[in-house]
């Protein structure tokens, strides 16, 4: 569906309230400080694309401000991808501040504060993405905050003429389609993020990081086999396993830990593939689980759902075919 949020229609005295609303009802709950409230005009279309929402933001000049108050009430952490098309945009985030022109895009954290601005009229285009969505495709996302990337090349290009595309077509896509599309959005995303060098060394030394890839690179190659453990991709990888306890200690995560994630993410992915017949447990041993129970029971933990639930859920979601007439 598609939602229009707009205060030309709006009294002047209501009007940072209504963009507070919209703000909040879009994204998550901000402290706003506009320069002339009663005057502000802002316009914000929304996109629901499945699980992820993109959206397009024009607006005077505006500061927006995330704060600690606005934390306790969220439960899960969301990231905010901003592509700015007309005016630079400013970002401050666990002390780091940066200065995103059109040409480049940006992350955004909703669970550490930060502060957004813009002193001139804006156009912006954003994509929403819950962390689990983003995290279970590439480790520690949040690295990335706080850091400019190319939307004029390679992967970056790709995936910002994908954001501009989608108004267009948006009317003509099944909800099927808009679904499929929202998670090509984050894999396009993710490969741009990867393309960077610097992903390298955003969280300490090259060695360390391109440990990490490797080891990464042979789990998701390996997701199949459940015999999968520390020994093994240590040996694979060239480590030590006291070594590989050692990379996967700063990341908040145990390998233990990641590895069922990705197995989680790749069976979900599974599961909404309209064209896949396997049974869930077919779906849970394909993807290295050796226990039906524990993967439900691990499914509905991360997802809210059971497998079963999950998969009766997409299938409603799915528009029913017209029928063919002679």
């Amino acid at each position: 569906m598609k939602t229009t949020f707009t205060t030309s229609d709006v009294a002047a005295t209501e009007r940072s309230q209504h963009w507070h609303d919209a703000i909040a009802r879009a994204y998550f709950p901000l402290e706003l400080k506009f320069r002339q409230a009663e005057s502000f005009d802002g316009e914000l279309a929304l996109w629901q694309l499945g699980d992820v929402s993109l959206s397009r933001l024009t607006s005077e000049a505006l500061l927006y401000r995330r704060q600690k108050q606005h934390l306790s009430a969220e439960r899960s952490e969301q990231f905010l991808v901003t592509v700015p098309a007309r005016s630079d945009v400013f970002f401050s985030q666990c002390g780091q501040d940066v200065r995103c022109s059109p040409g480049g895009f940006l992350l955004e954290r909703s669970h550490e504060p930060y502060e957004f601005s813009h002193t001139e009229a804006a156009d912006l285009w954003v994509l929403k993405v819950d962390a689990k969505a983003l995290g279970g495709r590439i480790r520690a996302p949040d690295r990335f905050c706080s850091m400019v990337f190319d939307a004029g090349n390679g992967a970056g290009g790709m995936f910002v003429d994908m954001l501009h595309l989608i108004p267009g077509r948006f009317g003509a896509m099944t909800a099927e389609v808009r679904s499929t599309v929202g998670q090509q959005l984050i894999d396009l995303l993710v490969l741009s993020l990867k393309g960077d060098e610097r992903t390298l060394t955003s969280a300490s030394s090259t060695v360390r990081e391109a440990h990490l890839t490797r080891i990464e690179t042979f789990v998701r190659r390996n997701l199949h086999n459940p015999e999968l453990d520390m020994e093994g991709i240590a040996r694979a990888c060239g480590i030590s396993t006291r070594y590989l306890h050692e990379l996967f200690r700063d990341t908040n995560q145990t390998l233990g830990q990641w590895i069922r994630d990705q197995r989680l993410a790749a069976c979900e992915a599974t599961l909404r593939d309209p064209a896949n017949r396997q049974t869930v447990a077919e779906i849970a041993y394909r993807w290295g689980f050796g226990d039906q129970a524990q993967f439900s029971r691990a499914f509905k933990t991360h997802f809210g759902l059971s497998p079963k639930e999950f998969r009766e859920q997409i299938r409603r979601a799915r528009p029913t075919p017209l029928p063919e007439h002679a």
